[in-house]
């Protein structure tokens, strides 16, 4: 029963946190609705979230994992959210970036449809339906947490945490942190090694923000050609004043 009490409250947490990433880049795409145009943001990461958050979905359904409900609630939020800004994005898109979003967003719908149709009518066994499942949404959660790799190079390379802010980083590790014990708790190691991964790479930034934060004025005279946004590629070749955050 204890147990039970906590894997609920981690999951409720991990709900919010999770939540609040989903929503980060809202900022960002207010930007694109008002200037009417992507400007050198990529929607890749966003349709690549939206695959991930669909996996995530589909492996927390009770006929997949059962007890993972939560799992389900916010990855189906997360599916709604990221479809939002996979919209926005190639409304707004040039021609040529509108056809490789589409591409790839057909390809991510095949890629989810194929591993569903497979769990569904090819296996009949919970525990390879499960593997099956687990197995994939663990491969894109680990890809997700893996984007502020760019950011956490570039915060080292300039020695300033400008464009990498506090709360966003605070929230990517009580987020991954939430979800690994969540995992622990139920046992679940499709849970809690892809967050366990994420847990250690917000602690990452935590720490990098601590050493750096006093530098953030240094990059006045930084040149840039890196990701400012966690996951958003961006190409600019001097320092941008109005880089926006990103999500996981």
């Amino acid at each position: 029963m204890p147990n039970k009490a906590l894997h609920l409250v981690f999951g409720v947490i991990g709900n919010a946190t999770g939540l609040f990433l989903f929503l980060s880049p809202m900022v960002t795409f207010k930007r694109i609705v008002m200037k009417k145009s992507t400007e050198q943001f990529s929607g890749i990461p966003y349709v690549m979230t939206l695959l991930n958050c669909l996996l995530a979905a589909w492996y927390g359904l009770p006929f997949i994992s059962p007890d993972n409900i939560l799992v389900t609630a916010i990855n189906g939020t997360g599916v709604l959210i990221e479809s939002i800004y996979v919209l926005i994005f190639f409304i707004f898109a040039p021609k040529k970036e509108k056809g490789k979003i589409l591409g790839l967003f057909i390809s991510i719908l095949a890629v989810f449809s194929t591993i569903a149709m497979i769990s569904v009518f090819g296996l009949h066994e919970s525990k390879k339906r499960k593997l099956l499942c687990g197995f994939a949404a663990s491969i894109f959660s680990v890809i997700m947490y893996a984007s502020p790799l760019l950011i956490m190079r570039m915060v080292i390379k300039s020695k300033s945490v400008e464009y990498m802010p506090l709360f966003l980083s605070l929230f990517v590790f009580l987020c991954g942190t939430s979800w690994f014990i969540y995992g622990l708790i139920g046992r679940d190691p499709f849970l809690f090694v892809p967050n366990g991964f994420g847990s250690g790479l917000g602690a990452m930034q935590l720490i990098l923000y601590a050493i750096y934060r006093n530098n953030k004025d240094e990059t006045n005279q930084t040149s840039w050609n890196d990701t400012l946004e966690m996951g958003i590629g961006q190409n600019y070749q001097q320092k941008p004043s109005n880089v926006l955050n990103g999500h996981p």
